[in-house]
């Protein structure tokens, strides 16, 4: 009975590192949609998001099942709730993902940002991947050296975010409402998926260590 317990526990950790890895696919494959304004990536992104949404159900079922069969305390208690609110997490993220996609479909054969801006949606999709990269890494070591890394990153995401912001606002701009809308929505969304691999990584390391950390505690530790 107990193998079985164990087995449960070691199920909803595989699904959590599939669900970010292919969250990592989902986020790299939406950029290049995005950058290339690639139709059938984009499509393919927005269809399998349905995989995400699934294992984040499958992983919800599986903690209430434990919880109310094996009545679990102490650490592994605080494994399945800290899972129940990383399945959902990630699959908000795959969820940001689709929506890059898109917006890549809505203008597409043209791209959704001005030429101009390329290599900022490019470098916000580079931040974006190597941050859900990380996490992965996180999942399956529990280094938190990793943890401290995503904080680190996004901070440069933050910072991309608001200047984006000071380019659509700014009275040189000269692409118009619609363009600047379509770049504050992607700009928001990168923000957004790097966001929550922030608040994965927080609440790992409050799996492992038993304290919920603060943005600024997990970037000390880079």
């Amino acid at each position: 009975m107990r193998e079985h317990y164990h087995e449960q526990l070691q199920e909803i950790s595989a699904n959590l590192i599939e669900m970010v890895k292919l969250t990592e696919s989902a986020m790299e494959r939406a950029t290049r949609a995005l950058l290339n304004s690639d139709l059938s990536l984009a499509e393919a992104v927005i269809s399998d998001d349905a995989r995400l949404d699934l294992l984040a159900q499958q992983i919800e079922d599986q903690c209430v099942s434990i919880v109310a069969l094996q009545q679990p305390v102490a650490s592994e208690l605080r494994n399945l709730v800290g899972a129940l609110r990383m399945s959902a997490t990630i699959e908000r993220m795959g969820d940001l993902a689709a929506h890059i996609a898109k917006q890549a479909r809505l203008r597409y054969p043209n791209a959704s940002f001005p030429t101009e801006l390329r290599s900022t949606f490019s470098m916000m999709g580079a931040l974006a991947t190597s941050g859900v990269q990380k996490l992965a890494s996180v999942l399956e070591t529990r280094d938190l050296t990793f943890a401290a890394d995503i904080a680190a990153s996004d901070e440069d995401m933050n910072k991309m975010h608001r200047e984006l912001f000071t380019t659509v606002l700014s009275p040189s701009w000269t692409h118009g409402v619609e363009a600047a809308i379509d770049v504050t929505l992607l700009s928001r969304y990168y923000e957004r998926f790097a966001d929550h691999s922030v608040a994965i990584a927080r609440r790992i390391a409050y799996i492992v260590t038993g304290d919920l950390p603060s943005r600024s505690q997990l970037a000390e530790n880079a």
